[in-house]
């Protein structure tokens, strides 16, 4: 499998792109961790936004996607109306859906707006804004800098 690392410089220019295609408002970030959770705390930065939260999720044991997804620790989000939520990734679009669905059945009163840095076309699901196709495996900033000697 193909892997290409994602630099933070690559990563805060996408971000600035995913701005400027966002054009609805929401009152609320919410990040799917761990992948979204440096997005919704600079994205909260951006807007000014107070309300960010995350939500955990287990799709992946390593690079293996497993059979379902686990989604917990969903934060009290019934003072918002408009909901951003983000993620790094949108790879077979299971976590995304997965995470909705809980989203929705608590909250169905919240509108749920999503972005994505990375979105596979394969993917079950379309976030309403992404920024790019994945060419293969995308080794993230966050998860290899600190390793590195």
């Amino acid at each position: 499998m193909k892997k290409t690392y994602y630099s933070y410089q690559e990563y805060k220019e996408d971000l600035k792109i995913l701005t400027q295609k966002i054009d609805q408002p929401f009152d609320a970030i919410l990040g799917i961790a761990r992948g979204g959770l440096s997005m919704a705390q600079m994205l909260g930065e951006y807007y000014n936004i107070r309300d960010v939260y995350a939500i955990n999720t287990i799709g992946y044991e390593g690079t293996e996607q497993k059979a379902s997804v686990e989604v917990f620790n969903i934060p009290d989000l019934k003072s918002s109306k408009s909901v951003l939520l983000v993620d790094d990734i949108v790879d077979s679009g299971e976590t995304l859906i997965a995470t909705l669905e809980v989203l929705q059945e608590r909250y169905p009163e919240v509108t749920f707006l999503t972005a994505s840095l990375f979105y596979k076309k394969t993917a079950k699901i379309t976030p309403k804004w992404y920024i790019k196709e994945p060419k293969g495996w995308i080794e993230f900033f966050w998860s290899e800098d600190l390793r590195k000697k």
